[in-house]
């Protein structure tokens, strides 16, 4: 199925038909596939709805450069279009990006948070990586010297030798979308989220290390974490049952207070 905006059309899945509700905020790139395991397991007791985001799996490239704040009010508008109030969030990497702008900055009502190995915390760069970045930026100036028609060849050189391999990977349209997520730092809008969280961690994390998760856990009031001794930035996969049966203790303890 697609939900249509005047900017974007994005592919979404629907699996059961209960009242209460999560929505899944796979990573950046495809991977609603991955979530499978955990769609399977839960779509008796609840309503799921899963994405593609602009640009990604089944969804259109979008025609403009979009920031963080563009996806969030995307899925704004997606929860609106669906009637989808005050659902369960399960949001993984790039997901954790969205959740904490729905639940942090513009204070969506969301029952519950499940963030996996997610990002919200630009990391600081290190001496190694800011040389890098100058000498790029340094070298990206000199292709006025060159002839037109050889310009284009000089910077993508430039950019097979400076850019990260999620940047080399995407089309062409996506590049600078990609740069204006990776630069926006989220940390400030973490000690403003309200709903109970439970935070999942893949302690050998290289992409999200868990220092960022520690954190969260300490910036978001209301929160507990949970490390994956062995786990790496895809704990959920590496962790599928237990990783569904620590959801589901988690999302039963309402049901006690209530």
């Amino acid at each position: 199925m697609y939900f249509n905006t005047s900017e974007v059309s994005i592919y979404y899945e629907k699996y059961g038909n209960k009242d209460k509700t999560i929505l899944i905020l796979p990573g950046w790139g495809n991977t609603r596939t991955t979530f499978y395991n955990i769609i399977h397991y839960f779509q008796e007791e609840y309503t799921i709805y899963i994405l593609d985001y602009p640009g990604f799996g089944n969804s259109i490239i979008p025609s403009k450069t979009l920031t963080i704040y563009d996806y969030a009010n995307i899925i704004r508008e997606f929860m609106e279009e669906n009637r989808i109030n005050n659902p369960i969030i399960i949001a993984h990497s790039f997901g954790g990006r969205i959740a904490t702008l729905l639940t942090g900055y513009y204070k969506e009502r969301i029952d519950k948070i499940i963030l996996i190995d997610a990002a919200s915390i630009k990391p600081k760069k290190k001496i190694r990586q800011k040389i890098k970045e100058k000498l790029y930026k340094f070298l990206k100036r000199l292709i006025k010297i060159f002839p037109p028609v050889q310009r284009e060849t000089y910077h993508q050189k430039l950019i097979q030798y400076f850019g990260s391999a999620d940047y080399q990977a995407l089309p062409v349209q996506m590049r600078e979308t990609f740069k204006n997520i990776v630069n926006e730092n989220l940390i400030y809008y973490l000690k403003y989220i309200e709903s109970e969280t439970l935070i999942l961690w893949g302690k050998l994390d290289q992409d999200t290390p868990i220092k960022d998760g520690i954190k969260m856990n300490r910036l978001i009031k209301n929160s507990a974490l949970i490390v994956f001794p062995k786990g790496t930035h895809f704990s959920y996969l590496e962790y599928p049952s237990l990783t569904n049966q620590i959801i589901q203790e988690f999302l039963k303890e309402k049901a006690v207070e209530e």
